[in-house]
């Protein structure tokens, strides 16, 4: 497994990781998450985007950003075929060091409330609830790692 940043020639790639690593939420949601919308060239030309590549092949993507509230994961996703190698765990903790390296003592992401699986996910990798809000028709769940 190797880690690089994303270049424009990944953009059509981060689409289809996003739309199959998503797709099983569609009816738990009742519409397409985000990041299936996304326009993933317009998102590695703003943000900072990391892959996770194996055999060769983009396994899965982390999007970065600091906001007005701290170091965002802004979206984190993995292939299915290559769920179970690593690869999340690999995007994670590059998130971390991300973090720290900007001077971040704690990293935060945000869910669907729906995506239950996803928060027992998180939290049992150190990430706290703190706040669940509304965006649009999304109720949201926004959770915390603190950084040691």
């Amino acid at each position: 497994m190797t880690l690089r940043a994303a270049t424009a020639a990944d953009a059509a790639r981060l689409s289809q990781i996003a739309q199959a690593a998503y797709a099983r939420y569609v009816e738990r949601v009742g519409r397409e998450p985000r990041p299936m919308l996304d326009d993933y060239a317009a998102v590695v030309r703003s943000h900072d985007v990391t892959v996770a590549e194996r055999d060769g092949s983009v396994a899965g993507f982390v999007v970065l950003r600091v906001t007005g509230e701290g170091f965002l994961i802004d979206n984190v996703a993995v292939d299915p075929s290559h769920q179970g190698t690593g690869a999340g765990r690999a995007l994670l903790e590059h998130a971390e060091d991300a973090a720290r390296d900007a001077g971040f003592d704690s990293i935060y992401l945000y869910t669907h409330v729906l995506m239950t699986d996803n928060q027992a996910l998180y939290a049992r990798i150190g990430y706290v609830e703190y706040d669940r809000r509304q965006d649009g028709d999304a109720r949201l769940v926004y959770m915390r790692k603190p950084l040691g």
